[in-house]
Parts: structure tokens; sequence; C-alpha cells
């Protein structure tokens, strides 16, 4: 079998521990890291961990699970993926942060792989999607890290919710069934969903703004059956450098349900004047998108909320 060994490595302006703790807490990946859609546990100790990721490779979606070994003294992580997607048959690494003079730190990402069958074509998707993943990561972990003292003012979150005489079951199934959309929701204009593997869903749409114009997005979307649906917007407005959200489905205590949109964004802040005006602040920017985000999400779960309630 043919065993390929590669090596990338960057040099960021900030502190090893630093740059260590971004990587050890995984929930932040998709913030950090553009192929990375979604990351949660499946088992946590105090040095190992199992983790679920779904994330892009060469523009598809993909997931798997891997085993993490952190040590935090020696400021190395070491990565195994348990079952592989095709055409991979086995991955895994290690980072490796190492310390340099006036706070600096140099970042190694080791990677180890094989294809399914020896094949070569596999092996050079292999190539390919390793080697863009990888500079990806290395030049958004080193923008993330250094920008993380200024760009708190920029990142932010924010949910909207509502309460619902009905099931939990059906609001999910709102939600999921986005290829409905167009025929369901008056601000969604044209949708295509594409589920390649149950759960996985590629989600492409036409939105209405209040104006009447129209702007096309495309996200991926991680479905758990009947309680979240993450998302990543992978096409982006002008306004954002970043968008990640969930919806969220709970039973509560009277018999009913609660429905949650939760959003998380960094702004673009090199188009704000552009998009805003010379004169707007980084606070109108915000008030800006979260309107535009707020308003699409509390119609979509107005109308959830009216689906699972006629539903009853």
């Amino acid at each position: 079998m043919t065993t390929r060994e590669v090596e990338h490595d960057i040099t960021v302006q900030a502190p090893a521990a630093e740059v260590y703790r971004l990587l050890a807490e995984v929930e932040n990946w998709p913030r950090i890291f553009p192929p990375t859609i979604y990351v949660d546990h499946v088992e946590r100790g105090e040095d190992q961990e199992r983790i679920r990721i779904w994330a892009t490779a060469n523009g598809e979606a993909k997931n798997w699970t891997s085993r993490r070994t952190l040590d935090a003294k020696g400021l190395r992580i070491g990565f195994r993926q348990e079952v592989s997607t095709p055409p991979v048959a086995a991955m895994s690494g290690t980072w490796v942060i190492e310390p340099l003079a006036e706070g600096k730190s140099r970042i190694r990402l080791l990677h180890e792989y094989r294809a399914v069958d020896d094949d070569p074509k596999g092996l050079e998707w292999i190539d390919e999607a390793v080697d863009r993943n990888s500079r990806s990561e290395l030049a958004a972990l080193k923008t993330n890290v250094e920008q993380a003292h200024t760009s708190a003012e920029l990142t932010f979150s924010f949910e909207d919710t509502v309460r619902v005489q009905g099931a939990v079951k059906d609001l999910y199934d709102f939600v999921n069934e986005a290829g409905l959309w167009a025929e369901r929701l008056p601000h969604v204009a044209v949708v295509r969903l594409e589920e390649d593997s149950p759960g996985l869903q590629t989600l492409e749409m036409d939105t209405r703004a209040k104006d009447g114009s129209t702007h096309t997005t495309k996200s991926f979307r991680v479905c758990f059956p009947h309680h979240r649906i993450a998302y990543k917007q992978v096409t982006l407005p002008a306004l954002m450098l970043l968008h990640t959200g969930y919806w969220t489905f709970e039973e509560d205590n009277e018999g009913g349900a609660t429905a949650s949109s939760q959003h998380t964004v960094v702004l673009n802040t090199a188009n704000i004047a552009r998009i805003l005006g010379a004169d707007a602040t980084i606070a109108e920017a915000r008030e800006y998108v979260q309107g535009a985000l707020s308003t699409n999400s509390r119609a979509t779960l107005g109308h959830a909320k009216d689906y699972a309630e006629n539903k009853s």
C-alpha cells in the first residue's frame, strides 16, 4: 500500500499557547477554518476525545469521526480518522506548535494517508484535497489568531425563538424539507436542495429582499433528527466574512415546543462604507446585518409554527 506523508507550515504573530487553545476548542472550527461545516464531540476525556467533523473537500461535503490526543504541555494534537470516507482509506496526522521569539509561533500540520484499493486517481484526489485544505486552514488560522484581540467587535451572535403548540418533529420537518421552501416561504423565490447522504445537505436558494431584489445563497447543512440543523453559508453577502448557525427544536414542559434560529457572524469591514455609506459605523453594520438575517429567520420560524400547529 502507498502511504503518503506531507507537511504544511506557517508562522503567526501569536503566542503558542493561544494557537494551541484555538486548535483544541473544536466547537469554534467552523468559524476558524473555511472547509469546516460543523464539529461535535462523541466522547471527551482529559487528553483523549472522539469528534465528528463535517467539512468540504474539493467542493464536496464529507464527514468522518476522528480520535484526538491532546498534549497541552508539548503543544501537540494528534488525530486519526476512525472511519474514513472514500476515496480515503486511512488518514492521520499531528498539529505541532513551536514557540518562536517575540511572541511568534510556527504551526506545522502533518498528514499521513492512504487511498482505497491503492487507487492512483483516489490518491491524487486526496493529495489535492489535503493540500488545498491544509493551506486554507493554516491561512485562516493565521488570520484568526492574529486578529483575536481586535475582532471581538466584529464577531457577534444572536438568536430568535418562537413557542409553538405543536410537535417538535413537525417543526424539524418544516426546516429540514427546505426543498419545499419556494412553495412555503414568501421570501424564497427558487430553491435547490441536494442530499447525497442522509442528513448532509447542500442548500442553494434565491431569496427576495424587501426592495424586491433577489440574491443567491449557498449553505451546507448537517441535520440531526429531530432536534438540530447546523449550517455554514459558503456564498456570503458583501458585509459578512463568515455566517454559521443552527436551528434547534425542543419540547417544553407545557405540551408544546420551542423553535430557535441562531446566527454567528463576522463582519467584513472593508465593505461597510460601500454598502452603508462613508460615515457608517461597525455598530450600524451589525444592526443592518442582524436585521436582515433576523427578518428571514423570524419569517421562517413563523411559517414553521403555523405548519406544526395546523398538523396537531
